[in-house]
């Protein structure tokens, strides 16, 4: 049995990224992407199960960075308000960062391939957030209604605003970022 390498891991990855991205989910075949990251077809397998495991692995690895980086700077004893815009503004500068990550978890998102995501296992990694949501509806101080609703004001306005494609005139300097986040909070607060 071949043992792994962590270089040739992360080459993976990186052209999954980059062919996911630039060609699409069915085009992008585990020989096209071994090319990309120069490796034999062969070296994915032993990495990955199959296709599928590659593009559901490499999405749940997207999702592990955008969290570490949702909780950079976090401390649950600042305002409830106050957590939620750092978690804001963190969100728009792993976009700005991290564009191809943020391409192909979007992409990924929207695919058939998002059914088949442990998405239970995902959420441990947002467990501090969920539990700032949590905290924030116990104490009356955000509205009291399911997480994706939540999500659906505070989160997903960082992915349109931050999409180029749908948001095309949109400079997304401090103050938008900031009248953003004001909406959002707007629209969760008691």
């Amino acid at each position: 049995m071949r043992s792994k390498d962590e270089l040739k891991q992360e080459a993976i990855f990186k052209a999954t990224i980059k062919l996911v991205n630039k060609i699409g989910f069915v085009s992008s075949s585990v020989a096209k992407i071994a090319k990309e990251a120069n490796v034999s077809p062969a070296t994915i397998y032993i990495y990955y199960k199959n296709k599928e495991d590659l593009l559901i692995t490499t999405y749940a690895e997207i999702k592990k960075k955008m969290s570490v980086a949702l909780l950079k700077n976090f401390d649950d004893s600042k305002p409830f308000r106050d957590i939620l815009f750092v978690f804001w503004k963190n969100g728009f500068e792993f976009v700005a960062k991290n564009r191809e990550l943020y391409m192909y978890a979007e992409q990924f998102a929207n695919s058939p391939y998002s059914e088949n995501v442990d998405h239970k296992e995902l959420e441990k990694h947002f467990e501090p957030m969920i539990k700032v949501l949590q905290n924030g509806i116990e104490q009356k101080v955000i509205k009291d209604v399911s997480f994706e609703i939540l999500a659906t004001f505070i989160f997903y306005p960082i992915m349109i605003m931050s999409n180029s494609k749908i948001s095309k005139a949109l400079e997304l300097n401090e103050k938008n970022i900031e009248t953003g986040f004001q909406l959002g909070w707007d629209a969760i607060k008691l």
